[in-house]
């Protein structure tokens, strides 16, 4: 039998790999971090309810369509997925002004923008995670013009979906972060994950906070309200996947 080899290692998860193969298998991490993992917490059933909660919104969204390198998941913990090639790049999706986009324009959170703002962020911890242009983008050949447009586009059609998905449950998508991933033949991928650890989330009635920013703010304990999020979910979609 094959032995399993330890991949990566990051703040929310880890990755193994097979020999000879093209999955991996993830592990999803009872850990909260924020700050670029200045600020760090062990979380019982974080891992769970993230896994849970991405393996739902991935299933939904290649139903409509739009595929990831998600396979299956394979317990609370655990999902298989494909193995591609990550390019270096978070893509930012916003719908409404919050978070750093606020500080850094001067815009009240909370302000609609006039239509989504599409932002790339240099995955580099090191350096913090900067934000980046086209230009920057060419010189460090990171993607190619043609990536870059095909980046935005995805980006902006998983936008599109998870904003009629999360409507279904009366939740608002403010903002969310995706990762994408080249394939062998050199197509792109949606990767990672999408959970209330990627994505800025506000309950429709009250505009309170199902997302991360529980953690960031000091507002309370993200489990309830990543568990919320999940509940809903399962409620609504359970029968269709």
């Amino acid at each position: 039998m094959e032995k399993e080899v330890l991949l990566y290692e990051g703040k929310a998860k880890k990755l193994f790999k097979k020999p000879d193969s093209n999955e991996l298998r993830v592990e999803y991490l009872d850990q909260a971090t924020a700050l670029n993992g200045q600020k760090k917490d062990a979380i019982q059933g974080k891992g769970a309810l993230n896994n849970q909660i991405t393996s739902y919104l991935f299933q939904l969204l290649a139903k409509e369509g739009i595929h990831s390198h998600f396979i299956k998941k394979l317990s609370k913990h655990e999902q298989l997925i494909e193995m591609v090639e990550m390019i270096p790049l978070e893509v930012v999706v916003r719908n409404v002004a919050a978070g750093s986009f606020s500080k850094r324009l001067g815009i009240e959170e909370g302000t609609p923008l006039p239509r989504p703002i599409v932002e790339f962020y240099y995955k580099d911890d090191a350096l913090d995670d900067p934000f980046i242009n086209d230009d920057h983008m060419a010189y460090l050949g990171v993607a190619t013009v043609e990536e870059r447009e095909g980046m935005r586009e995805l980006a902006l059609q998983v936008n599109e979906t998870l904003q009629k998905i999360f409507a279904q449950i009366d939740i608002r998508l403010i903002d969310f972060k995706i990762e994408i991933g080249k394939t062998a033949q050199g197509g792109l991928l949606l990767a990672d994950e999408i959970s209330p650890d990627t994505c800025r989330l506000w309950d429709a009635a009250t505009n309170d906070h199902l997302d991360k920013d529980i953690y960031r703010r000091d507002l309370g304990d993200i489990l309830p309200v990543y568990q919320e999020v999940y509940n809903r979910l399962e409620k609504e979609f359970s029968s269709c996947i």
